[in-house]
């Protein structure tokens, strides 16, 4: 009985809204055709005067009385009687009866001039179309002719609009959908019905929803559907049938068991379908359930034979047919579902089947990519996207990323790049998984990495095949080296089991692919990259640049990352000719790529070039590791990026110069990991000429000749790198020799002498210099700049060093039978003098307080030069400090002391140098110091006396001196005016 009266209101209820939908129609068709009306009567003139001219006649006077009767009208249908005409206003049918008969036009041509421009073909075909969208509840266009008396646009929605017209109908199709199955539930709980009754009335039940969707939809109105498209009753009464539908089904097979598992498939795959092709007419939202439906489908059903072509070929049908109606009706919603629920389905098959057929599960995937390819979005991935506003208003221009990876449609093709990506990388997984028979897994294993390297290949072609798809093409790289990167570590985890756990491998991890098949896969999806990449360079790279520059980066990147993960994984380190010789192919025609781009030009064409010559770099790098070992692939290495600057003299690619630069940092890496260059056991003992000289010198001396030639180049940028590297490897050259020829011919991690320190101290002093000489004739930042860095990283060292780490008074280092040229005479007099004439030479060129430094260390070094030499007087060749000190010595260091301040001080004086005056100052004011606090304790007798006497006379004679020099430099200045001819003065300038 319930069931009964509820059919019954809703029988009574949708009577009644379709006759309002019916009156509401009626009204839409009358104010569209006096819309047209409006028109033609705005057009009727000019279309007749252009079509037939009418020019004065002389008229016989029966046609003038003719003329001038009345028409003749039937008083039965004054509805019919044509409306006066206003003075001054002409209309078709007046200006036709007004002509002779001969040239009365015939009333096809009257209509034909009255409706030219309405009606036509296209005009027609676009009514047509606009009724129809308004019967599936699609949003309506307005024609902008009928603006005046069209539904106005659409307002802002509120509360009241909300909660009546939108959440009303939603929150009625789901009581509609739960009253289904209340119903049935109601049922079995009083018992009433027998099971199959109550599920053919909930099948009838839903079967009416739909048809009640279908009857509403017939007599929709526009003006609604527009307004509340994503809340149209039609749409939602076809949901509410589509959901009792598939519930009764699942019921009659779970829960009664009245169908088979084959039977409820097929009818909730029915069920599915329908709701899909009912979307058409109902919009996105009913396709996305008949879609969520559909991918679960198989879930709810279980089967004692599950087959995996039944079900990829179910799912297959599915895809195809959504994103055919996605493509009739421009969907993204829909086709993103049906893309996660494939690739949903691909994973889940992957983690639980036992075994695995690639194939059946790579063909529906490589159908997703197809289907994205060329059915939806397809081409329409290539239209031009809506130029976003900015804040102020103001629409702005798109940027490169945006035209890339923002497309039109863009989820849609993220979606099924997903739906691909991640299956490949588990295929992948399975190539080195786990298994029992060793042969029955070389042949698994190899369909798996057939299925990967397809699926890869598959995301590049797609990536590559329109810009809309761009998506796809970065993907297709991860995919590659992710895939690549679990087949090659499989490898590194097999030794590491066998060294760490001294088990045989075998026991873990049966043998995947071969070491050759892996390589060879590695090495074959680099040259599609590469083949791919070449391709998009001549199509795309005037239309669309930013796309072929996209597609320059990836394939400089797909041969360096596949052939290092091969090459360190499975490659022979001494000489290994495949990758080597595959290296150096993949690097020329990286080169042979960017000439072709170079030719074609356009937008993008320098950054292109700089990312393949990039890739090209690597690549040499790699070969020359492959195919060389020790000193000569460090020379190797140097002369590639020789070369790469000598190609400046053909082409004028701004990336050459920077190969230099890429190569030079690779040698400086190989010298970081191995200081000997050709190994410890191999290095020869003889000084200076031995393999450090060509390990070192020759990149220095290509460098320097690198920078030489390109002294003109326009960025001056990379040859000012160049420049630093140069004035580096010269620098390390010089410091590699000396350190090897003063530890024997052994280069270890022994600290350094004194001696071997101060030869450093000189040579960075030396270098200095000779940026500062440098920066004279060609200035250059590199120069200035790292000519300052090294003299302040020598001061660093003479602080830390030479005052305290290697001081012999700490260490107690010999320092020599000659009593002057020692030990001390190299480690302090000489690189103080090197500071002092270093800051002669930097003064006015350099900031006053780098000279100053300079000084001052020059200063502390001559000091602790005069220091040390007495101590050596008293003490002989070792000076350690636990020899104390001796009152003689305690003398003589007060008597050097104020000597050294004496002739800082004329130096000082003479040079106009009040920094060294300073430094004499502080001099005299520590001998003060000493003998004061120092010697009245520790001196006693004749020599107390006499440091106090010398003290004395050494400190009045300072006195007098600066008084006379003083008293000098006062009369040398001029008088100051007085303040009237000051004024004076001032008012003159003025």
């Amino acid at each position: 009985m319930l069931i009964i009266l509820a059919l019954v209101a809703l029988a009574a209820g949708l009577t009644a809204l379709t006759r309002v939908r019916s009156l509401s129609g009626e009204v839409q068709a009358l104010r569209q055709e006096v819309t047209a009306l409006r028109e033609a009567a705005a057009m009727l003139e000019a279309p007749v005067s252009a079509a037939s001219p009418v020019t004065e006649v002389t008229q016989p006077p029966e046609e003038q009385a003719t003329l001038a009767q009345p028409l003749a009208t039937d008083e039965t249908t004054p509805a019919e009687i044509a409306p006066q005409t206003p003075p001054g206003f002409a209309t078709a049918e007046g200006d036709a009866a007004r002509l002779p008969a001969r040239l009365r036009p015939t009333e096809a041509e009257i209509g034909d001039r009255i409706f030219a421009g309405i009606g036509t073909p296209a005009t027609a075909s676009a009514d047509q179309q606009a009724v129809e969208r308004a019967a599936r509840g699609e949003p309506v266009p307005r024609p902008e002719a009928a603006a005046i008396d069209a539904p106005q646009p659409r307002k802002a929605q509120t509360l009241e609009s909300t909660l009546g017209a939108r959440w009303a109908v939603w929150v009625g199709g789901l009581a509609l959908a739960l009253g289904g199955i209340f119903m049935v539930k109601y049922s079995i709980d009083a018992g009433l019905l027998s099971p199959a009754v109550r599920l053919a009335l909930a099948a009838l039940f839903g079967l009416l929803l739909i048809g009640a969707g279908e009857i509403v939809r017939r007599r929709a109105v526009p003006a609604i559907a527009a307004e509340f498209e994503n809340a149209m009753i039609p749409g939602i009464l076809t949901a509410a049938g589509a959901v009792t539908l598939f519930g009764t089904t699942y019921a009659a097979y779970g829960l009664y068991g009245f169908l088979g598992a084959g039977t409820t498939f097929a009818t909730l795959a029915l069920v599915s379908f329908l709701t899909l092709a009912l979307s058409l007419l109902h919009g996105q939202a009913l396709a996305g359930l008949g879609l969520v439906a559909a991918m679960a489908t198989p879930a709810l059903v279980t089967s004692e034979n599950p087959s995996a072509a039944i079900l990829f070929g179910y799912l297959s049908v599915t895809l195809v047919a959504a994103l055919a109606a996605s493509r009739l009706r421009r969907w993204t919603v829909a086709p993103a579902i049906a893309n996660i629920g494939m690739g949903l389905w691909a994973l889940f098959y992957l983690a639980v089947a036992e075994p695995v057929d690639p194939l059946m599960v790579s063909l529906p995937l490589l159908l997703v990519v197809a289907a994205m390819a060329f059915l939806w979005p397809g081409a329409a991935s290539e239209t031009e996207p809506a130029e976003p506003v900015s804040t102020n208003g103001v629409s702005r221009t798109l940027s490169a990323g945006e035209r890339l990876f923002a497309p039109p449609f863009v989820a849609v093709a993220i979606t099924a790049t997903l739906a691909v990506l991640l299956p490949a990388l588990f295929i992948a997984g399975l190539a080195e998984g786990s298994g029992s028979d060793a042969l029955e897994w070389l042949a698994r294993s190899g369909a798996n990495l057939t299925a990967f390297a397809a699926l890869t290949i598959a995301l590049a072609m797609a990536g590559a095949l329109r810009p809309g798809l761009a998506v796809a093409a970065p993907a297709a790289l991860i995919a590659a080296i992710g895939g690549m990167t679990v087949l090659t570590s499989a490898g590194l985890l097999l030794i590491g089991v066998t060294v760490f756990a001294g088990v045989s491998p075998d026991v873990f991890l049966p043998p995947g692919p071969g070491p050759w098949t892996v390589t060879g896969t590695g090495m074959a999806l680099s040259a599609i990259f590469l083949f791919i990449g070449g391709l998009v360079q001549r199509r795309f790279a005037e239309p669309r640049p930013d796309f072929a520059t996209l597609w320059a980066v990836l394939m400089a990147l797909a041969p360096a990352a596949l052939t290092t993960l091969t090459f360190v994984a499975l490659g022979t380190y001494s000489v290994d000719w495949p990758h080597g010789l595959f290296a150096l192919a993949a690097a020329i025609t990286l080169v042979g790529l960017a000439e072709l781009r170079s030719r074609i030009g356009g937008k993008g064409t320098d950054t292109a070039i700089f990312w393949m010559l990039a890739g090209a770099t690597y690549l040499v790098i790699l070969a020359l590791h492959a195919l060389t070992d020790g000193l000569a692939t460090t020379i190797g290495i140097a002369l590639a990026g020789a070369l790469f600057v000598a190609g400046t003299r053909l082409r004028a690619w701004r990336a050459l110069p920077w190969a230099m630069v890429a190569t030079s940092l690779a040698v400086a890496v190989r010298i970081l990991f191995d200081p000997t260059i050709v190994g410890p056991e191999h290095l020869s003992t003889t000084p200076v000429f031995n393999q450090l000289l060509a390990g070192y010198g020759v990149p220095a001396l290509l460098l320097a000749l690198a920078a030489f030639e390109l002294r003109r180049w326009p960025e001056m940028r990379v040859v000012q790198v160049i420049q630093a590297l140069a004035s580096l490897f010269v620098l390390l050259t010089i410091a590699i020799l000396v350190r090897h020829g003063l530890t024997g011919g052994v280069l270890d991690s022994r600290t350094p002498t004194l001696g071997e320190q101060s030869i450093y101290t000189l040579l960075a002093i030396g270098a200095s210099a000779v940026f500062l000489r440098l920066d004279l004739k060609a200035p250059s930042p590199v120069f200035r700049i790292g000519g300052m860095l090294v003299g302040c990283l020598s001061m660093l060292s003479v602080l830390s060093a030479h005052l305290f780490g290697l001081n012999p008074y700490f260490t107690g280092e010999r320092l020599g039978s000659l009593p002057v040229i020692d030990l001390l005479f190299i480690g302090y007099l000489l690189p103080a003098a090197g500071y002092v004439l270093l800051a002669r030479e930097a003064r006015n060129r350099r900031p006053e307080p780098y000279v100053a430094a300079l000084a001052v260390t020059g200063a502390v070094l001559a000091f602790t030069w005069a220091t040390l030499s007495v101590r050596r007087f008293w003490q002989g060749e070792t000076i350690p400090d636990w020899k104390g000190i001796l009152q003689g010595e305690m003398y003589t260091y007060s008597v050097v002391w104020l000597l050294l301040g004496v002739i800082l001080l004329l130096v000082g004086l003479r040079l106009r140098s009040r920094v060294v005056r300073i430094a004499s100052a502080v001099l005299v004011f520590l001998s003060v110091a000493k003998v004061f606090l120092f010697d009245m304790a520790q001196l006693e007798g004749f020599l107390r006396a006499l440091s106090f006497i010398g003290l004395g006379a050494v400190l009045i004679g300072i006195g007098l001196f600066y008084q006379r020099i003083l008293s000098r430099m006062s009369d040398e200045e001029p008088a100051a005016p007085p303040a009237d001819s000051a004024e004076e003065q001032k008012n003159a300038d003025a």
